[in-house]
């Protein structure tokens, strides 16, 4: 073996305390987001007739005549400044993102399905309902995370309106006690 060799792949592969910790960051964010080994060897089994023959039990919206997705978590559905619904909570488009760049093979699957055999929002319902015993722990702990902040958000607001209500209620009894104009006796 040559020195020069060795010391060029042991300099490769050694990774600078900054790059350690972007790597750890990013295996955090799978974490939260669900894509664990296990999921990526279920999500590669899928096939094109996975998709095809998959039923889709369809819900009329009622108010426009789009078809929504039944499960709970993407019946509330956000919309966007363009009034266009959101089919997928922000937690799922995160999960979809990070998907479809550690699996090629569910990338290729929705460029082979879509638009052609199914519709984008179709393919989502699917892919989730698919996988829903796999990320479902991981989508409800970040729906708690999220109510947890915001009820934190909630209070901190709503704390620093008290402040603010004490402020102005210390300045106007400070106003109250001082002397006004018209109670000065001329001397």
């Amino acid at each position: 073996m040559d020195w020069s060799s060795w010391f060029r792949r042991t300099a490769k592969n050694a990774k600078s305390p900054n790059q350690q910790q972007q790597q750890n960051t990013h295996e955090d964010e799978e974490e939260l987001l669900g894509v664990t080994s296990q999921l990526i060897n279920h999500v590669k089994s899928f096939t094109l007739d996975t998709f095809k023959n998959f039923p889709l039990q369809a819900e009329e919206d009622g108010t426009d005549g789009t078809v929504t997705f039944s499960d709970e978590i993407l019946a509330a559905t956000e919309t966007t400044s363009a009034n266009i619904r959101k089919d997928l909570s922000q937690w799922q488009e995160r999960h979809a993102t990070l998907v479809l760049s550690k699996v090629k093979e569910l990338s290729q699957l929705r460029f082979r399905l879509c638009p052609r055999h199914l519709k984008e929002r179709d393919f989502w319902r699917i892919y989730f309902a698919l996988v829903k015993s796999y990320v479902a722990e991981y989508e409800l702990q970040a729906i708690r995370v999220a109510k947890i902040k915001r009820i934190a958000m909630e209070k901190e607001i709503s704390s620093d309106s008290g402040a603010f209500e004490v402020e102005m209620a210390e300045t106007k009894q400070a106003a109250s006690l001082e002397p006004q104009p018209h109670e000065i006796a001329p001397s």
